[in-house]
């Protein structure tokens, strides 16, 4: 049975920290300056799918305002884990709880397909976004300011069928951002872009993140993507988080340093001596 608490949260020791990690340091606190998100805690959170069992007790405490990372191998758990925190999945046990009274707009997921309508255009594709308060009074204005965010607002009236692939993930994202969610989920939003667009709309994830300081939480299999945009990296391994990694890299990062590449080494050694294992 799925339980919801909607009480302060208290303390829970993160999961197991990366011990593969010789020389891990305490992470510099380089969030937004204004904090909207939510702080995020899980118990004992179990799924499953018939006979396969695809989270096995996952205990996690997300502070308000963090990025977080989930890695993993195709099949370990780390999208599922993200739809039963966007309320997409039923929990079969354990609990997920968050800070403050929830709206229904306070948790929103940007998918890696763009899941635009075809037949509206750009504006109300972002329009969607608000749900409930579509037909507001100030409904457009918020679409456009959303669209300006993230660089489309000459794109307002276009259908998207004219837009490139980076185009349609930003009008995804503004559909995303307009009803300022305090919780962000981002299931492979970038996993079909080419290398350059995909840069590209990293620095966009992370500057909407420092502009508007809501909790993100992303699923990726790319690791360098993971290390460059995260506060923390989660390396979950057959249903549970094996390892708890804090990227201690001042922002703006500097992509191929020997930092971040000695982090992201790391990383991946652990999931490639993960698949030896299996």
């Amino acid at each position: 049975m799925q339980t919801a608490l909607r009480t302060s949260l208290p303390e829970i020791e993160p999961a197991g920290r990366a011990n593969f990690v010789p020389h891990a340091r305490v992470a510099r606190e380089e969030r937004p300056v204004h904090v909207s998100g939510l702080p995020l805690g899980i118990r004992g959170l179990r799924k499953s799918f018939g006979d396969n069992e695809v989270l096995r007790g996952i205990d996690l405490h997300i502070p308000a305002g963090q990025f977080v990372a989930i890695v993993g191998k195709s099949g370990c758990g780390k999208s599922t884990l993200l739809r039963l925190v966007a309320g997409l999945e039923k929990i079969d046990a354990g609990s997920i709880s968050l800070g403050d009274e929830v709206q229904a707009e306070d948790i929103r997921v940007m998918f890696q397909e763009p899941r635009l309508l075809p037949w509206a255009r750009v504006l109300s594709n972002v329009e969607v976004g608000l749900g409930r308060d579509r037909a507001s009074d100030d409904a457009h204005a918020r679409a456009e300011e959303a669209l300006t965010e993230v660089g489309l607002a000459d794109k307002r009236d276009q259908w998207p069928s004219v837009l490139s692939g980076g185009q349609k993930q930003r009008v995804a994202l503004a559909r995303a951002l307009v009803s300022r969610p305090r919780v962000l989920a981002f299931d492979e939003p970038l996993g079909a872009l080419d290398a350059l667009t995909r840069i590209s709309m990293q620095r966009l994830l992370e500057r909407v993140w420092r502009d508007q300081g809501f909790t993100a939480i992303l699923v990726t299999h790319d690791v360098s993507e993971a290390v460059a945009l995260a506060d923390r990296v989660l390396v979950i391994e057959e249903g549970r988080i094996a390892h708890d990694v804090l990227v201690n890299a001042a922002r703006p990062r500097a992509r191929g340093s020997v930092e971040l590449t000695g982090l992201e080494g790391s990383i991946l050694s652990h999931l490639l001596s993960a698949d030896d294992r299996t």
